[in-house]
């Protein structure tokens, strides 16, 4: 609802003065909704299990990880307090996995203490179930992602859970500044592209934007915020675009209507085929077997130790190996003893299962 000035108006002008009031209401609303939100709720039971994690003392990362991520008010809370924190990670801090390492874990613990909670089964009238269908949306496009990520070998796996959880982060603002959203705004829209269109049609503004400025509000990296406010753009690239056809699948996984030509383009502007796009979306609805483990704990091993062991877990000999990388094969023979060295394996078969187990390769 873009404001069209006319070229006649002046002080008096009553189309201007409307104009002017809208606008003046809109950011109110706007606004009013940006502070409503400091008080997201966290999941009962992600507090309980998170303390659970700390029975018997310090919990190993990747479980910490996993409940940090798993909870969108947690998520922003400790992002955004690790960005508040002096130093050279102020201000750039884009994934729970930094985040945690810049607050400890006893940190994010207290955190979880202090923090309001929902209860599906004792909603409030503020949130009603809201807390929850958001969950499930976002856990649904990080699931849809981090298998994307594995296809096209996507490197920023970390912030891509973040941007996945968040990424419709301006609907729950939306939520709070229009009574009428979302049923009443979308209407008879079908499709996201649809109920989109919508949202600029009948409030001038679309959730992406919201969450954009919302986690620029938040203090988070420019990164996450370029993400989140362009993930339904048309010319969306990278891990927007990531976040686009996630966004799709989950969607879809939730059983909601898409348009396929829609997703088949986004798809292909990420390299990643239609042959694995259907895998993708036959592997969803099932356990998540297929999800290899993602890497949290530092990776002692070198690029180019990675690359070496990565081809001896796909069958390669060393002879193959040293041609595809353009080395000698006396060469990928150190690499390879030095990979044993830092992982403690007797042999290839037990540094191949040690990297994988921890999502190294």
């Amino acid at each position: 609802m873009a404001t069209i000035a006319s070229p006649a108006a002046g002080p008096t002008d009553p189309y201007a003065s409307r104009e002017r009031r809208h606008n003046e209401g809109q950011g109110r609303r706007l606004t009013s909704a940006f502070e409503a939100l400091e008080a997201f709720p966290m999941l009962a039971e992600s507090r309980n299990r998170l303390q659970r994690l700390f029975e018997n003392g310090e919990p190993p990362t990747s479980e910490l990880i996993q409940t940090v991520e798993g909870d969108v008010a947690l998520s922003i809370t400790v992002l955004r307090l690790a960005n508040q924190v002096e130093g050279p990670t102020k201000g750039r801090v884009d994934s729970a996995v930094s985040a945690v390492e810049v607050l400890t874990p006893a940190t994010v613990l207290s955190i979880a203490n202090r923090a309001r909670t929902y209860d599906f089964f004792e909603r409030t009238a503020v949130w009603q179930n809201i807390p929850e269908r958001f969950r499930v949306h976002g856990l649904a496009t990080q699931r849809a992602a981090e298998r994307i990520a594995n296809e096209i070998e996507y490197e920023q796996r970390n912030r891509l859970m973040v941007t996945a959880l968040l990424h419709d982060i301006g609907k729950l603002v939306l939520v709070h500044a229009y009574p009428g959203y979302p049923r009443q705004v979308h209407g008879d829209a079908r499709t996201p592209e649809e109920r989109l269109q919508r949202e600029r049609r009948e409030l001038g503004v679309d959730h992406a934007l919201v969450g954009g400025v919302i986690a620029r509000r938040w203090g988070l990296p420019g990164v996450l915020a370029q993400v989140i406010e362009s993930h339904h753009a048309k010319d969306a690239e990278g891990e927007a675009a990531v976040i686009r056809v996630s966004d799709m699948l989950a969607h879809h996984l939730l059983g909601a209507t898409i348009t396929p030509s829609e997703m088949l383009a986004v798809a292909r502007s990420i390299n990643l085929k239609p042959a694995q796009l259907r895998q993708i979306m036959y592997d969803l609805p099932q356990a998540s077997a297929s999800s290899r483990p993602r890497q949290v704990d530092p990776c002692p091993m070198s690029t180019r130790e990675v690359d070496v062991l990565k081809r001896l877990a796909k069958g390669m000999v060393y002879k193959q190996i040293a041609s595809e990388l353009g080395l000698s094969t006396s060469t990928v023979r150190t690499h390879l003893h030095n990979v044993y060295g830092k992982l403690g394996a007797m042999d290839r078969a037990q540094a191949v299962l040690i990297a994988t187990d921890r999502g190294w390769i």
